[in-house]
């Protein structure tokens, strides 16, 4: 056969497919998307947008968000290869958010609740000043309200752009969950992959049950620098969350399509996870 008998290879549009990140298997887009972001190959949770974590946990139509005036400013005009200032404009131009963190109320089959989630494309992450004052915020507001508040993480740890601001939200968020038990408050932490720094040092390890998904990275420093801090080989699966659960650091693990369901079963057995119609 010629080569001018060779047809040329049609050109796949882009966005069909998606490689799995744990295993390494394409999964066709649509599938994905329909699995929740799980790969059905090897049932690894991959990262999810924040919004798409409220539409597949909160009932439809019922997430009201709350604290949307508040925006991160640039106090320390840090730069390095670029502004501060313009990492915040160009993360907000792509989310479409003002920070990381998205919260509101919300009904989980109709129980009613307060939801914050942290979303890992808004920089990673971070905490901020402004996602530490959210927290704080929803935290107070689940007080004034007498109801549960379910905290979704996943995070790179505090946001170094604001030096000491950041690390005063791991205080802050942790005395606000503080005050809130005291008042007979009930709180969920929901650890995702990654949950790991200063969120993970915080907020996310002070709530009342503290849940994980399926091999989610999950720890302080990364297992790179424990290693070289250390110079020691570290356990099998070290820092996921079948590890911490082994340790008591979890209570429990909870696959994605499972999760909504499981928050609604722990919040029947809870007095202010009951509205009433469930009562």
């Amino acid at each position: 056969m010629g080569w001018g008998r060779l047809r040329k290879k049609k050109d796949i549009p882009g966005g069909l497919w998606t490689k799995c990140k744990d295993c390494g298997a394409l999964i066709y887009t649509k599938e994905f998307v329909q699995n929740m972001h799980v790969c059905p190959k090897c049932g690894f949770h991959h990262t999810v947008f924040g919004r798409r974590r409220i539409e597949i946990t909160a009932d439809p139509g019922t997430f009201a968000e709350r604290f949307t005036d508040l925006r991160p400013t640039d106090r320390l005009d840090f730069v390095d290869t670029v502004s501060y200032a313009e990492k915040i404009e160009k993360a907000q131009e792509k989310t479409g958010q003002t920070d990381a963190c998205i919260a509101g109320t919300c009904q989980i089959e109709g129980h009613d609740v307060v939801l914050a989630v942290l979303d890992f494309c808004f920089m990673g992450g971070s905490m901020g000043e402004v996602v530490g004052e959210k927290l704080a915020l929803a935290i107070e507001l689940a007080e004034e309200l007498k109801q549960p508040i379910i905290i979704f993480s996943a995070s790179g740890g505090a946001r170094m752009h604001e030096g000491a601001i950041s690390l005063m939200q791991m205080a802050k968020t942790c005395a606000a969950l503080q005050k809130f038990a005291a008042a007979g408050g009930f709180s969920i932490s929901i650890m995702t992959n990654p949950t790991t720094g200063g969120v993970t040092a915080s907020f996310a390890s002070v709530c009342d049950l503290m849940i994980g998904e399926p091999k989610a990275l999950i720890g302080f420093a990364g297992p790179r620098v424990i290693q070289n801090t250390i110079q020691q080989d570290l356990p099998e699966g070290f820092q996921r969350s079948e590890f911490l659960l082994e340790k008591g650091q979890l209570d429990k693990i909870v696959s994605r399509p499972d999760m909504r369901a499981m928050i609604a079963q722990i919040l029947r057995y809870t007095p202010r996870g009951r509205n009433h119609q469930s009562a």
